[in-house]
């Protein structure tokens, strides 16, 4: 430890405040669920390349004269093999003459292979039973029903205070030592060089991860996103309710329109985008929606969706207008940045090493952390009670200020993170919008956490003298973070430049 305690005089007083403590905690607390949720999220980003390779007699066929489109497909399906029963069809997006139709019954999680050429049934499975659809599980819930999910959605927050508040930490005191926080001392001891491999991967990964991180929250907490979303847009939170809930009119010996015709019509509606699976109505007022990728991005395209009456032919539900910017842009980069599918393989590999770090991360931090913990044990160490000790009470004003600035700073950062995150496949100006925009959203539960806690805190415990100016603190600077980042949110949906 004793080059530790000769680096400490370098380094600024920072270190030794209250985020310095949030970041050793939530790393002990919350360290193994993030490392074990990176390294599933890591495979998935390859999830079709690995079940494609695991179950190539299912995926695979003999090319061909002539494929079948879906629209053409489906009907010959549901004439020869009558007992079958799917919801989804799945098309071949990337232009691979080989692949086979996927057919979906979400009823029964039965998955069925189709020769597009000879419409002969190439093979099927239980979906739940696959080894991605088990890692996906395991991503998302931990194979925990329910609770799980919430588990995993908030060490993917701890997560992201942990990147921000490592940020925060590595910052040197003077910039003089900044080649040394950019770099590994090779020629040092274990301890020293893991020290600096903490650092460094943290750093150099810190886009990436921060970007994963704040699209796994989404996808957790995804009705409250939306909801807030179209708040944020001036709609009504039921509005999202309302049009993914539309149905079609039926009336009495009414017919639905061929495949053919509704397949015509999304056409017609989206002549730029590929139909990338169509969903079937499953009774009487049941849709179809129509998966669409448009032309908009490279690679896999921007995920767009359509929902038609089957009678009619009415559109029920068009994304591109009928969802605010940022709803069309949750719809049709979430997933992509998720998984770094939107810039093609540099993209997915960004993503995978993105996924490893925080595992990297836990075990380098581990190696700092015990030593210490245990030198503490033997000296009856006691830590403080609080992990924000340290904070001297301010002005509301002074807090503001201390918040404006902050949020200042936080705004351009969140940018450029957005667009390395991108970097590798040209792709910046989305991930980098995505990153204001989404960012604005955590930011705005954060500020309704504050003013519930500053409330409470008002009216319950300060007439009693019981009242912390940590609170008043908390407060403050998240009234500073709303106010700076929902004028940048309204900037940016407000443009009339068509962003995503």
């Amino acid at each position: 430890m004793g080059f530790l305690r000769s680096l400490r005089p370098r380094w600024a007083k920072h270190q030794q405040r209250w985020f310095g403590k949030w970041h050793v905690y939530l790393g002990i607390i919350a360290g193994a669920i993030v490392a074990f949720v990176g390294v599933t999220g890591s495979i998935l980003v390859f999830q079709d390349e690995i079940d494609r390779a695991m179950n190539p007699e299912l995926f695979y066929v003999m090319e061909q004269e002539e494929k079948m489109p879906i629209e053409e497909i489906v009907p010959i399906i549901r004439k020869k093999y009558p007992d079958l029963h799917f919801d989804y069809i799945s098309n071949d997006v990337e232009n691979k003459p080989n692949l086979a139709y996927r057919l979906f019954n979400f009823k029964t999680e039965e998955e069925f292979f189709i020769n597009p050429y000879t419409v002969e049934l190439s093979g099927k499975r239980l979906h739940e039973s696959t080894f991605i659809h088990i890692v996906t599980e395991l991503h998302r819930n931990l194979l925990v029903p329910a609770v799980g999910r919430y588990i995993v959605g908030l060490a993917t927050l701890c997560l992201l205070i942990l990147t921000i508040s490592g940020l925060r930490l590595w910052i040197p005191q003077k910039w003089k030592y900044l080649k040394e926080v950019l770099t590994v001392k090779f020629s040092a001891g274990f301890k020293r060089q893991n020290y600096d491999w903490h650092n460094v991967l943290g750093f150099y990964s810190a886009p990436v991860v921060s970007l994963l991180s704040i699209t796994g929250i989404c996808f957790t907490f995804s009705p409250l996103v939306i909801a807030l979303l179209f708040l944020l847009d001036g709609q009504s939170p039921q509005g999202v309710a309302q049009l993914l809930g539309a149905r079609s009119t039926y009336t009495e010996n009414a017919k639905p329109l061929p495949l053919k015709a509704i397949v015509a019509i999304g056409s017609k509606v989206m002549p730029d985008g590929k139909i990338a699976g169509v969903s079937l109505p499953v009774d009487s007022t049941g849709n179809y929606r129509l998966d669409i990728l448009g032309k908009n991005v490279q690679h896999n395209g921007k995920r767009e969706m359509l929902i038609i009456d089957q009678y009619s032919g009415k559109i029920l539900l068009n994304s591109r207008h009928d969802f605010p910017e940022s709803g069309d842009a949750y719809l049709g980069w979430l997933a992509s940045l998720h998984y770094g599918s939107f810039g093609g393989r540099p993209t997915q590999i960004v993503a995978l090493i993105g996924g490893l770090m925080p595992l990297v991360l836990f075990v380098t931090g581990f190696i700092i952390w015990w030593p210490r913990y245990r030198k503490q044990r033997r000296n009856g160490y006691r830590p403080i009670s609080t992990i924000a000790g340290g904070v001297a009470s301010k002005s509301f004003a002074v807090n503001m200020r201390a918040g404006f600035r902050y949020a200042l700073w936080f705004v351009p950062v969140s940018a450029v993170m957005g667009a390395l995150y991108g970097l590798f496949s040209g792709i910046v100006l989305q991930p980098a919008v995505f990153a204001i925009v989404y960012t604005a959203v955590f930011v705005m539960l954060n500020f309704v956490v504050a003013l519930t806690v500053w409330c409470f805190n008002l009216i319950f415990l300060m007439p009693f003298r019981k009242g912390s100016h940590l609170v008043q603190r908390y407060f403050a600077l998240s009234l500073s973070f709303a106010i700076v980042f929902i004028i940048c949110y309204l900037l940016l949906m407000n443009t009339g430049i068509n962003i995503f």
